[in-house]
């Protein structure tokens, strides 16, 4: 017999209990009140597509994507406390430092559209990024639920990253041969600015090229994401309650996210009905 139940993140309880024959006995979840949020970090190379799955990940299970590019933008921008040390390491030349990226989400995952979860698109890059992530999360009784690896061979990855152009405000994704806008029309050369004729295909608002993404610097980023972000993986594959997957980067978008989906049912068939749903429910005395 039920009396009380846990929908989204709060428990509701029966005035007083049907019976006094019976007692109630609660089936705890760590972090009741603030139980565990799906949290689902994508890890890849440059150019292996997880701005694209997070962008389709975030329409599927109504989570946020978050990139600490964006929120340290953001947070700049709103002058909360740690936008204010970042504006100050920012405008002496320094790094930001781990410590303040960290604040930084722990700032961003406080608003109420994170109360679900949400996706940490290219963070943590570092190992000491990773125990640092981790000892914020087990503040508020939450984890790192899933990991993905979007795997593609380096070799694969300099067409990618020289043919990609970005619609900044959505972090829609585009390439000139393999997903080309609709604005570019067959056997035209890609070209940017107010009058050129790469845009966003719903918006049609300006698409933009980073900086960074040539092949030069690519051998540069390969090199770092090898030596720094690859031993990310390892730390969680020794993490208790982490989901650790590996599906292959190297096909189209949808083929893609055939394999993402899959990992994320997989996962949820344990994650989710804990994080979502508590059932509280009577023995008898």
């Amino acid at each position: 017999r039920i009396f009380g139940y846990r929908h989204e993140r709060k428990v509701h309880e029966a005035d007083e209990a049907p019976d006094s024959n019976y007692k109630m006995s609660i089936a705890f979840v760590k972090g009741l009140e603030d139980g565990p949020r799906w949290v689902i970090l994508l890890v890849g190379a440059p150019g292996s597509g997880k701005g694209t799955q997070a962008v389709i990940i975030v329409t599927k299970l109504g989570i946020p994507q978050l990139s600490t590019g964006d929120m340290l933008r953001a947070a700049v921008k709103a002058n909360t406390m740690y936008g204010l040390r970042a504006k100050e390491h920012m405008q002496s030349g320094r790094l930001v430092s781990d410590d303040i990226v960290i604040g930084i989400v722990k700032e961003r995952i406080s608003d109420p559209d994170c109360a679900r979860g949400f996706i940490l698109d290219g963070f943590p890059r570092t190992v000491a990024q990773a125990r640092a992530l981790d000892e914020m999360l087990s503040a508020s009784n939450d984890k790192v639920s899933n990991v993905v690896e979007i795997h593609v061979p380096d070799d694969v990855l300099e067409e990618r990253i020289t043919g990609r152009w970005i619609h900044k405000k959505s972090g829609r994704s585009y390439h000139v041969k393999f997903h080309p806008p609709q604005s570019l029309k067959v056997g035209d050369t890609p070209q940017g600015g107010v009058n050129g004729n790469m845009k966003d295909d719903d918006t049609q608002e300006l698409l933009e090229q980073r900086e960074d993404d040539t092949a030069e610097k690519l051998k540069q980023r390969l090199v770092k994401y090898h030596t720094e972000t690859e031993p990310v993986l390892q730390y969680y594959k020794k993490q208790q309650g982490t989901k650790i997957s590996r599906v292959n980067g190297n096909q189209v978008p949808e083929a893609v996210w055939q394999e993402v989906d899959k990992v994320l049912k997989s996962a949820a068939s344990g994650w989710s009905l804990a994080a979502t749903t508590m059932l509280l429910f009577l023995t008898l005395h």
